[in-house]
């Protein structure tokens, strides 16, 4: 955790960044295009239009060595119980890396890659029964991350299986999937670590019914016992840990859904993106680390700009659910207000983080980026070959990448205020030479590991998420009078009890 004294140097350098704008900072640093950029494999980062100069950036590094960063990733990558407040380990990364030192991260590598061996024995399963449309059925980190990843790579599908998402309590897509399926040839599963998450329990237990045959439900979770209650076969259940969060499941049996749309290999290239940038994550001096680079302008532009904002803008529609995706793992993350102490925190933590794809975008909310009076700092988000046949369509994707993230930065000046582009608005550029499964797992260990480090220097716990709690508890009261097996009484507050007199009488 930062210091006072840390904090201190912030703000210095941020009232002297401040006044020089970003392209004055770009034309007085000779080569800082390059200089702010880093190559990692098949992805290309360049930090250079952040409002940084590189005095401030050569100062915030020595911090960050300097607080221990090291010693607190090596600590996460060696299943040490870093999440605090739920005594649990955070060993995500020993799904698809055995990067760690001890004997506890050694096992979790080896159960990681045993359950993986489990998942290909249930595909030959699902095979002989003729199975050709499977229902992923599964909420928040059990569903953005899987739907992103078949979502971005549907070009490389070769598992065979036609796999459909259902995540919402809403009833609509639960109708459409059993009327337009024939479940003789469907499988559902449940996917809970918990498996106590009410959506999904609610959405597979109509499922369960429709199909009428318990050898094509599966269950993904971490508690076995609830499963079997819910009479899943034993034999049908897939192992996740309690080491593994929600948010940072997409390598493991959560993304079933994925080995069974894409088939295996694919996964495991995935996989060994992700192991790529762990070992990069671990290793490269942090002057080097595009991680590290990554969460700290983030930091910067949070605390020191007092930016309340951040845009994730992917330049290709392949990755449209990528904002979503990382929405959670940044904001689940490091949405909190209390330090690991319990002590209020004296930095804001997470910003608003929003985005969708460009293009679209661009004729949505990028008025709002470019002249609105907040500014959001972005990350543009590029594949520099395309998955698809149509040169002229990818070479106007990216100029116009390449257009907003000048103009936002180097604005354009007129006589007339209203057409007045006021720029100095930061952003990153991240290249992906091409949209393959290991790009895309290098993409999300990026994040996940930026995430971490953030919360290190706010000094907050990343792996908890208590936040989402409370709203489930007081739901869990209102449902019978909801269903109205009872009747709203003084008891409730005044203005749910008028909500509720709404609801029951349209």
């Amino acid at each position: 955790m930062w210091n006072t004294q840390d904090w201190h140097a912030v703000q210095a350098h941020a009232r002297r960044c401040r006044a020089r704008s970003i392209e004055d900072i770009v034309m007085a640093e000779p080569g800082r295009a390059q200089a702010f950029s880093r190559r990692l494999g098949p992805l290309y980062f360049n930090f250079a239009r952040q409002h940084i100069d590189a005095e401030a950036m050569a100062d915030l590094q020595r911090r960050l060595e300097d607080s221990g960063i090291r010693g607190q990733a090596r600590a996460m990558f060696d299943g040490h119980r870093i999440n605090a407040s739920e005594d649990r380990a955070v060993l995500h990364t020993a799904l698809r890396s055995n990067l760690g030192t001890t004997p506890e991260a050694h096992q979790a590598h080896r159960d990681a890659m045993a359950a993986l061996d489990q998942l290909e024995g249930v595909v030959g399963r699902l095979r002989t029964k003729g199975i050709t449309d499977v229902i992923s059925v599964g909420i928040g980190g059990s569903d953005l991350g899987p739907r992103l990843v078949l979502n971005a790579l549907s070009e490389y599908a070769q598992g065979g299986f036609n796999v459909h998402f259902l995540s919402s309590a809403d009833g609509m897509y639960l109708d459409r999937f059993t009327a337009a399926l024939d479940p003789s040839k469907t499988a559902v599963l449940l996917v809970s670590k918990s498996f106590n998450t009410q959506e999904t329990l609610i959405n597979g237990a109509v499922l369960k019914n429709w199909l009428d045959d318990p050898s094509r439900v599966f269950a993904i979770t971490a508690n076995r016992d609830r499963a079997l209650a819910f009479n899943v076969r034993h034999d049908n259940i897939l192992p996740i840990w309690d080491w593994v969060g929600g948010r940072f499941s997409v390598w493991s049996a959560v993304a079933f859904s994925v080995v069974l749309g894409l088939g295996m290999p694919a996964f495991r290239e995935f996989l060994g993106g992700a192991a790529d940038m762990d070992a990069h994550f671990l290793q490269a001096p942090v002057e080097d680390n595009a991680v590290m680079w990554q969460a700290l302008l983030s930091v910067w532009n949070r605390n020191a700009l007092d930016y309340n904002t951040q845009a994730i803008i992917p330049y290709d529609e392949r990755l449209e659910m990528l904002p979503s995706h990382l929405q959670q793992v940044l904001m689940e993350s490091l949405g909190k207000s209390v330090t690991v102490d319990g002590e209020d925190c004296t930095q804001a933590t997470s910003p608003v983080l929003m985005g969708a794809s460009g293009n679209p975008s661009q004729h949505s909310f990028f008025q709002y980026l470019q002249q609105g009076i907040g500014i959001v700092p972005i990350d543009f988000i590029g594949v520099v070959k395309s998955g698809h046949c149509q040169p002229a369509n990818h070479h106007f994707i990216l100029a116009n990448l390449l257009a907003q993230a000048q103009s936002l930065a180097n604005g354009q000046g007129s006589a007339d205020p209203q057409k007045r582009y006021p720029g100095n608005r930061p952003s990153s550029v991240i290249l992906l030479d091409e949209l393959t499964p290991r790009a895309l797992g290098m993409l999300l260990a990026l994040y996940e590991h930026s995430v971490f480090v953030q919360s290190k220097i706010w000094g907050i716990n990343a792996f908890d998420q208590w936040g989402v709690e409370l709203g489930k508890q007081i739901a869990t009261s209102l449902m019978p009078y909801v269903e109205g097996r009872e009747k709203a009484d003084d008891a409730l507050d005044p203005v749910t009890r008028e909500l509720l007199a709404r609801m029951l009488t349209p």
